[in-house]
């Protein structure tokens, strides 16, 4: 499995620096929901599951965070440390995110709203589900 990577943009000066995400353009898909997530313990794992049509975008804004991907045929870890890198998680990719640094800010850009019945929970349906 080989990550796609998107590396968008940067405009920087003295000022600081600036990135722009736009859909269809840098991100892949049409934005229907941005999310973040942020003071997770070291320590702690989180993701463990896959989406049956769902796409996304993270993009780790402050601090790093690592991601397994398996997309059921070989899997994959990926660490993100900055913000001008994003990670596209295609639908039927199975992921799991660690090892978030304590100032992680991960930020992630999806194709569509919450829906619970988008998701996959347990891993041995996951692997049924692409084989």
């Amino acid at each position: 499995m080989t990550p796609e990577i998107i590396v968008f943009k940067e405009i920087v000066d003295q000022r600081g620096g600036l990135v722009a995400l736009e859909e269809h353009k840098n991100i892949p898909f049409t934005l229907k929901r941005v999310y973040y997530i942020y003071g997770t313990p070291t320590d702690c794992r989180r993701g463990f599951h896959a989406h049956i049509a769902l796409r996304q975008v993270a993009v780790c804004v402050k601090g790093t965070c690592t991601f397994l991907l398996d997309n059921g045929h070989g899997k994959v870890d990926v660490c993100l440390e900055s913000p001008d890198k994003g990670l596209l998680i295609d639908k039927m990719v199975w992921h799991e995110m660690y090892d978030f640094s304590e100032d992680c800010i991960l930020m992630v850009l999806a194709s569509d709203i919450y829906c619970e019945s988008d998701y996959i929970r347990d891993y041995n349906h996951f692997l049924k589900a692409v084989h």
